[in-house]
This record gives structure tokens, sequence and C-alpha cells, in this order.
């Protein structure tokens, strides 16, 4: 450490430039840390703190970030050409469960053998979903098809606009 530094006390007043011996014994008379803030400066910059409680504290607002930044996870579904209703409408709702937790899901339509003619239908089973749960969900990247299979991600909605999608989404599953 230099010699000198220029001292903030914990309200964040800055001292002036004192002796860096001087500035240890400031901090000890008060019970707490000298820690260099910013050592580039010229003169070195030290602040008198909990050295402790402001380790915590950055720890704790790291966590909340982490937190807040929350990892979505890509879910998959599969569906066949030849998929009865009552199937159909259990993995719409198992979808939607995975688009309400915040996950991305990819719907994926699988051909066996010849069915790979029939990719219109593919695509309107992939609409079909889509249509469903519009309310909830957007389109993250429109069916495509690959090899033997056709796919789309739907992703959830940014955020709900208040009361009223939650009453339109009861009436549309009704029916």
């Amino acid at each position: 450490m230099t010699k000198t530094v220029r001292l903030v006390d914990i309200n964040g007043e800055q001292l002036g430039v004192v002796q860096t011996s001087e500035a240890l014994k400031i901090a000890r008379e008060k019970g707490l840390d000298l820690v260099l803030v910013a050592p580039a400066a010229n003169p070195p910059v030290a602040r008198i703190m909990d050295y402790g409680k402001y380790k915590y504290e950055k720890d704790k607002r790291k966590k909340e970030a982490k937190k807040k930044t929350k990892q979505s996870q890509l879910k998959e579904m599969k569906f066949r050409i030849r998929i009865d209703e009552h199937d159909f409408q259990t993995k719409t709702s198992r979808i939607k469960e995975f688009l309400e937790k915040g996950s991305k899901v990819r719907v994926v339509i699988m051909f066996r053998g010849r069915e790979i003619v029939f990719s219109d239908k593919g695509r309107e089973i992939l609409e079909k979903v889509a249509n469903q749960l519009q309310q909830i969900s957007d389109i993250d990247r429109p069916p495509k098809l690959e090899g033997r299979d056709m796919w789309m991600i739907l992703k959830p909605k940014a955020a709900p606009q208040g009361g009223k999608d939650n009453g339109q989404q009861s009436k549309n599953e009704d029916s």
C-alpha cells in the first residue's frame, strides 16, 4: 500500500488525503475496516467500512440478480400426425404449463415411414398448437422441416397486460 490514501468514511464523506497509518488508526478506533476501493487512483481511495457486512450485502445482491435472470429451459413435446383429440389436448395443456413457468417449448411432429409425404398435415398440427396457445405464447421459430421431424419453438409472452387476459383465456378453453 502507498504512504497516503484519499480517505472516505462510512457515510461516504471525504476526509481528505491522509497517511495510511493514520487511516488505519481511524478505522480501528471506529471498530471498522479500511478497504482499498480504487487502487488505480492517485492517491488511492480507501474507505472505512465493515468489510464483513459489505461482503455479505454484495453476495446477497449477486444472488438476487441471479434469481432475476432466470434461465429459460427448452422443453420438448412430441406429436405424431395421427394424434387423437384427447391426446392433443393433454399435450397442449402440458405445453401451457411449461410456458406459464417461463420455459420455451420445442413442439416436434415426428414422421415415420411414408408419413413424411403428409408434411402439410404436420404443419397444420403445429399451427393448431400455436393458435390454441396464442394467449400465452409467441412463435420464437416458425415451423421447419428437418430430416424426419418438423418443429417450431414457442416462447412465453413477455408479461400479461392485466386481468383481462385471464378471463379471455378461460373462455377460449371452454370452447
